[in-house]
């Protein structure tokens, strides 16, 4: 059980594609500009797919401190990358605008893309404050944009956050998949580039068989053969990026020995 634009392809890999900085927030590169935003992203995208990725993920992860919904000028910018890189796509391609799954679903209709990933349901106490996302509106505006083809990727326990729904893990996400459509669900770590609690993963796995199961964070070369012994695929950022530093480039020859080692478990 695999996503349509997989194919047959069983345990596939997402590689992030973590654009600089977008205009407007604390940490973009004035001098450099839109051009290094194109630029940096397109160098990862070529070592990515050089190395075997079976899809890439834009994510504006470096836009800190994060907010909870996306200013137009972040939406605008973010569109204008994705399409500068477009043709150099390959593989199949999503997209994250953290932390606002309608912003996401727009950017991902307005690109072309294949699928998109964010928190869409529960309620949150976050580094950003109180964290109500807004499903229906994302989900809404699939429908007004005519891209029901979008598939749409659930992180059901947010990074950086925690949840103030008491519920078992595994009942909030056959919950997700019944009321609120996802196309997938997604278990996290407690943040960005941590590990995914193992229980979490099966408690998961073993309650949502309609569609696929993905782990979302903290995937390495050490711990991939047992993750993927549970979850459909994965999605890797940081373990693919120069001494498995989030905000290094992406070190080729990483990417390469994980893809190598993944083709021998499927």
């Amino acid at each position: 059980m695999i996503f349509d634009f997989f194919g047959a392809r069983r345990k596939a890999v997402i590689g992030m594609v973590h654009i600089g900085a977008l205009p407007g927030t604390p940490l973009y590169d004035a001098a450099g500009g839109m051009a290094k935003l194109i630029d940096d992203a397109g160098r990862d995208i070529e070592a990515l797919q050089a190395g075997g990725i079976h899809a890439v993920m834009f994510g504006n992860e470096n836009d800190r401190p994060y907010r909870l919904k996306a200013p137009e000028e972040g939406i605008a910018a973010m569109t204008a990358v994705v399409m500068a890189l477009k043709p150099s796509l390959k593989v199949p391609f999503g997209v994250n605008y953290l932390w606002d799954p309608v912003a996401s679903v727009a950017i991902g209709c307005a690109a072309g893309a294949a699928f998109v990933r964010e928190i869409f349901t529960g309620l949150f106490a976050s580094d950003m404050g109180m964290w109500e996302p807004d499903c229906a509106g994302a989900l809404r505006l699939r429908r007004n944009l005519g891209r029901s083809d979008l598939k749409l990727l659930f992180n059901i326990n947010a990074e950086f956050a925690s949840s103030l729904d008491t519920r078992p893990i595994e009942l909030r996400a056959r919950s997700a998949v019944f009321s609120s459509l996802a196309d997938a669900i997604l278990v996290s770590g407690p943040l960005t580039g941590q590990a995914v609690d193992g229980s979490d993963l099966r408690k998961v796995k073993g309650a949502v068989t309609t569609v696929p199961v993905f782990a979302n964070t903290g995937v390495t070369l050490d711990n991939v053969r047992d993750i993927l012994g549970v979850a459909d695929g994965c999605i890797v950022g940081t373990h693919f990026k120069v001494d498995g530093n989030t905000w290094n480039v992406v070190d080729g020859g990483r990417v390469k020995r994980f893809m190598d080692l993944v083709e021998t478990i499927r």
